[in-house]
C-alpha cells in the first residue's frame, strides 16, 4: 500500500532495491512511533488511574468502589483492539476534540465520531460481559 501511496514515485528502475529498501525502513520507524506513543498514552493513563494517584476518598466503600470501577474499565480496555482502545483514551483520559483526533489518526471528523461511538459499544459490552463473568 504504501509503494502506491508514495509521493515520490521511483524514477530510475535500476534503483528499485535501494528505494524500496528507504521505503520499509520509513514505515518501520512510522510504525514504532505509533507504538511508541500508544505506549506512552497508556502508560499515562495507568499512573493517572492509579489508586496511589487518587487522593483517598472519605469513605473506604467508595474508594473501593472507584478502585474496582478502574480496574474493570483497564481490564475491558486490555480485551479492546488497540485502535479502539487508543482513540478511547484520546477523547476521555486526555481530554482531546474530535478534530485533534481526526489530525492525529489522519481520518475525518465524521470517522471519529463513527469509531469512537463503535468503540464506546464494544467497551459497554466488554463491561456487561466481564461483570456477568464475575457475578457469582
Amino acid at each position: 500500500m504504501s509503494v502506491v501511496a508514495q509521493r515520490s514515485p521511483l524514477i530510475d528502475t535500476a534503483k528499485l532495491a535501494p528505494w524500496l529498501y528507504r521505503l520499509a525502513i520509513r514505515q518501520v520507524l512510522l510504525y514504532r512511533r505509533r507504538c511508541g506513543r500508544y505506549r506512552k498514552l497508556k502508560n499515562q493513563y495507568t499512573e493517572r488511574g492509579s489508586p496511589e494517584a487518587q487522593p483517598p476518598e472519605a469513605d473506604p466503600l467508595d474508594w473501593l468502589l472507584a478502585d474496582e470501577r478502574r480496574a474493570l474499565v483497564r481490564n475491558a480496555l486490555e480485551k479492546m483492539s488497540e485502535r479502539d482502545t487508543e482513540i478511547l483514551l484520546l477523547k476521555y483520559t486526555e481530554d482531546w476534540s474530535y478534530h485533534q483526533i481526526a489530525g492525529h489518526l489522519g481520518v475525518s471528523h465524521s470517522a471519529v465520531e463513527s469509531r469512537l461511538h463503535r468503540a464506546r459499544q464494544k467497551l459497554r459490552s466488554a463491561l456487561i460481559t466481564v461483570k456477568l463473568v464475575e457475578t457469582p
